[in-house]
């Protein structure tokens, strides 16, 4: 369980294919506080730590996986968002996260608004997800505020701290990202659809 509060940006250093598994190597200012078998969310991904070896770490992959995110289109020297799974007793900053993807988007407009950033995505209808307006939305593992919510399209609002200390300052036009909606939202949507 995470809250989408990004606590570092890691480099990708490795990217191993066996089978049909990825085996992604990350560099980070927090990998001396992992350990083996741990749970962090790597674009809004939860994966487990496998191996750690001086200020790197890595994660495996599996095919299920890379079929509903991105992790197949990184590539070595990206910079990818990391959290760490959340301690009880914590505060909640940022929503109920899972680390589970429901799907990818494409970003299609990115707009400067006198200090801030409004990112617009578009996301693949079919797959019966949805948005609400003011409702939460991770994108990349970061816990934001849907606003212009549509039926397969919808903005975040970015402010600075945030552009600054996520992998939102290296989107453009066409960056393929990973969403997971509101788990309120999925099951109250559920509920409804079997009525």
């Amino acid at each position: 369980m995470f809250t989408g509060i990004i606590e570092d940006l890691g480099s990708v250093i490795k990217l191993e294919n066996e089978r049909e598994n990825l085996h992604l190597t990350i560099q980070s200012k927090i990998t001396h506080e992992l350990k083996i078998d741990q749970s962090v969310s790597h674009n809004g991904i939860c994966l487990t730590v496998v191996h750690i070896k001086d200020d790197t770490y890595t994660v495996t992959a599996i095919k299920e996986t890379l079929d509903k995110t991105n992790l197949s289109e990184l590539k070595n020297g990206d910079q990818i968002n990391l959290e760490r799974a959340m301690k009880l007793g914590d505060r909640l900053d940022g929503h109920i996260v899972q680390g589970h993807v429901d799907q990818t988007a494409i970003c299609k407009l990115i707009e400067e608004v006198d200090g801030s950033w409004v990112y617009t995505f578009e996301y693949d209808k079919s797959l019966k997800n949805i948005t609400i307006e003011k409702g939460s939305i991770t994108v990349n593992g970061v816990s934001l505020t849907v606003v212009n919510s549509k039926s397969n399209r919808f903005s975040v609002a970015i402010i600075p701290y945030t552009y600054e200390h996520t992998n939102f300052n290296m989107f453009t036009k066409g960056t393929v990202v990973n969403l997971e909606f509101d788990v309120v939202g999925k099951y109250i949507k559920r509920l409804y659809d079997i009525r």
